[in-house]
Formats: structure tokens, C-alpha cells, sequence
């Protein structure tokens, strides 16, 4: 696209086009290209090889952000991180690798079985945690999930554990009375700590494009969401939706996933995401 010396006005409807088809969204990618083309007109650029440097480190910038992860992770109380997300997009596999990601850093971790809904997420958190040597603390089928929370905080403070990971029914955004049942949980958590020692990621599936910020916007009206988790980035996804996640809701993208095996799991660099999708080296 940038492979002229000359800027062209043909670039603009290209780049359009480019970041419709990578799920950055209507209002991102106008959003972008504005502020592109005011970049380059206020400093008259005229060559494509300054303008794509320009491009590059104004998405840079649109993902910037001062937090910090794991922030009081060394304390004396278990940091607790609550996962949320819709049925489908990874969640309980995902949480297992984020778990196994802590443990690989030397830190001991509790998973707790949060969704008493279906017998199957039970079981499904149970078989991963022995296949890769991790605790669960889960409760019978039906059970309420605020007690097995408030009963799994309990255990992990009685043995000493670094971080809880608390899995979560696949909740149906829109229904609100599901969601209360979240807030509920959250409400269970807030009574043990202050809001600097535990995180409430959101999973997203990078797949379902714009679909995503809608689940982002309903889940971050009624929980303070701290960040998100994408899965999927190995498909046919090009992850624009990140963009206007953090532009629309700034809610930060942590950590994404890239693969099906439990290391497919890291912590999201800005620089190393724009570079791919650039293809800049």
C-alpha cells in the first residue's frame, strides 16, 4: 500500500478499506484516518516511507496506556482475578492458561469453579487442572456461585495462595438477571479486598469482530471491568476490534491468545500486534 514514493489519494480509500476488513470499526477507523491525514497535512508530508512512520506510531499511541498488571500480586492476601465472558469465546481455557502462565512465574495458583450452572464446566476446570497440576476448589452442581466464591477466597487465604482465578457461568450479555448474579460475585469479592488487589478481565473472541464491543459495553456498564483477555488471534482475525475496545471503553487489552496449546498465552504488546499487522519489521 505504501510501497509508492508519492502519497496518493488512492492510499486513503486502500487504508479504509484495510481497516473495515480487520474489524477496527466505523467510528476507529475515522478516527484514524482524520487523524492521520491532519498529522501529515500539519507537518506536509509528501512521501509514503514518513507517512506510514507516522501511521505506525499514532496506532501506537492510540493504545497507550499506564497499567500495570498484577499490581499487588506479591502481597500477603491472595490476588484474586474474576474472568467473565459470554458462552463460546474461551473462557474456562483460558483462564487455565492464564493460570499456568502464573505458575510458570513461580507463583502458586487456586482456580475456582464459579460455574455451578453446567456440570460439564465443572468437570471441564477439574480434568484441565490435573492434566496441568493446578488446585480447583469447586462446590456441587447448583450451588450458589457467590458462596463457592466466598468459600474459595477463604481456602486460598487458609493455604496461602498467590493468585485465585475465579471462572464464571458464559453469561448472556443482555440478560440482566444473569448479570446481576455477577454483580453479586463481585460484591462477594469487595468484602474481602480493596479494588487495588483484584482484577476483572473480560474475555473476548477476536473472531466475532464489532460483536465484541457490544459484549465489552454492556459487561462494562454493569462491572468495572479492569482489562481483557482476546482469544482466537490465530484464526482469520486481525484483531482491529482491540482498537476500539480501548478507544471506545478504554478497557486495556492484557493478555491475548494465540493458539490452542496451554503456552499459547502472553502478555499483549502493542509495538509486536502493530508491527504484525502492518507486516513491519
Amino acid at each position: 500500500m505504501f510501497s509508492e514514493k508519492k502519497l496518493d489519494k488512492r492510499i486513503f480509500k486502500k487504508l479504509e478499506n484495510l481497516l473495515l476488513l480487520s474489524d477496527f470499526g466505523t467510528s476507529s477507523t475515522k478516527k484514524i484516518l482524520s487523524m492521520f491525514k491532519i498529522a501529515i497535512k500539519k507537518k506536509n508530508i509528501t512521501e509514503s516511507t514518513v507517512a506510514i512512520k507516522i501511521f505506525k506510531k499514532q496506532l501506537l499511541n492510540m493504545l497507550k496506556i499506564n497499567k500495570k498488571i498484577d499490581r499487588n500480586i506479591n502481597s500477603s492476601m491472595p490476588f484474586v482475578i474474576l474472568v467473565v465472558g459470554v458462552n463460546g469465546v474461551g473462557k474456562t481455557t483460558t483462564i487455565v492458561k492464564l493460570a499456568h502462565y502464573y505458575k510458570k512465574l513461580g507463583k502458586t495458583v487456586l482456580l475456582s469453579a464459579g460455574d455451578t450452572f453446567r456440570s460439564a464446566a465443572i468437570d471441564q476446570l477439574i480434568e484441565l487442572g490435573l492434566k496441568y497440576n493446578i488446585s480447583v476448589f469447586s462446590k456441587s452442581l447448583g450451588s450458589d456461585p457467590a458462596s463457592v466464591v466466598f468459600d474459595s477466597i477463604q481456602n486460598a487465604i487458609k493455604k496461602k495462595i498467590d493468585i485465585l482465578i475465579i471462572d464464571t457461568a458464559g453469561r448472556l450479555h443482555n440478560k440482566n438477571h444473569l448479570i446481576q448474579e455477577l454483580q453479586k460475585i463481585n460484591r462477594v469479592i469487595e468484602k474481602f479486598y480493596l479494588t487495588s488487589f483484584y482484577e476483572i478481565f473480560l474475555v473476548l473472541d477476536a473472531g466475532i469482530g464489532q460483536n465484541s464491543v457490544q459484549q465489552a459495553k454492556i459487561f462494562s456498564a454493569n462491572l468495572n471491568i479492569t482489562g481483557s483477555i482476546i482469544t482466537k488471534l490465530d484464526g482469520t482475525a486481525k484483531g482491529g476490534v482491540i482498537f476500539s475496545i480501548f478507544s471506545d471503553l478504554l478497557i486495556p487489552v492484557c493478555y491475548i491468545c494465540t493458539g490452542e496449546k496451554i503456552t499459547d498465552f502472553k502478555i499483549f504488546n502493542r509495538k509486536n500486534f502493530i508491527n504484525s499487522f502492518l507486516n513491519i519489521c
